[in-house]
């Protein structure tokens, strides 16, 4: 009997370790939780995209073949691209973007990648998108068209369209790469 009794309380210590352990990962999960909301929404009353209908802001940059880009270079309809080096998900998007990008109308004039890292880690995205796109490399403090829209994580894709005031305004947040491209 004495061994039945320690057997039952061996077991119920165990069981309240348990419960104290689960507890205090349910309690870091809601930390890292509340972290990760906070960092997406940096800024406060902001979506972690620039939404549609806003804006693009004023840039100027030079794209791997020598062409100088501004905001006002984007004419028409455009798709704008934003990728990493160091970013995973960038590299499996890649092959379907740029099966996306070949079939826009107006070519690799009316596509835009910018790819956000150092020149060497670069090298094999720039050689991916440069058939397709024109192509800006900006370092990671230097991110000026990052910085014009609003950029808050990679890989992210945009429509930019020339709005009646001929101001270049964001016409979707959101590209469907398994969508046929549609032509405005």
């Amino acid at each position: 009997m004495p061994v039945l009794i320690a057997a039952v309380v061996l077991v119920g210590a165990l069981c309240t370790l348990d419960l104290v352990l689960t507890l205090g990962v349910v309690k870091r999960l809601r930390e890292h939780t509340a972290l990760i909301s906070k960092m997406a929404n940096s800024q406060p009353g902001r979506p972690p995209v620039i939404g549609v209908g806003e804006e693009v802001g004023e840039f100027s940059a030079v794209a791997v073949d020598g062409d100088v880009l501004t905001r006002e270079s984007l004419v028409g309809d455009t798709l704008v691209a934003f990728f990493s080096p160091s970013c995973g998900p960038c590299h499996e998007m890649m092959p379907k973007f740029v099966e996306y990008a070949k079939a826009v109308n107006g070519g690799r004039e009316q596509v835009l990648a910018v790819v956000v890292g150092s020149l060497d880690r670069a090298k094999g995205q720039v050689a991916e998108l440069s058939p397709v796109a024109r192509v800006v490399v900006e370092g990671g403090s230097e991110a000026i068209v990052a910085d014009a829209f609003q950029i808050k994580g990679f890989p992210t894709l945009l429509k930019v369209r020339q709005d009646a005031d001929g101001r270049q305004v964001i016409a979707g947040n959101q590209v469907d790469l398994d969508a046929p491209v549609v032509v405005a």
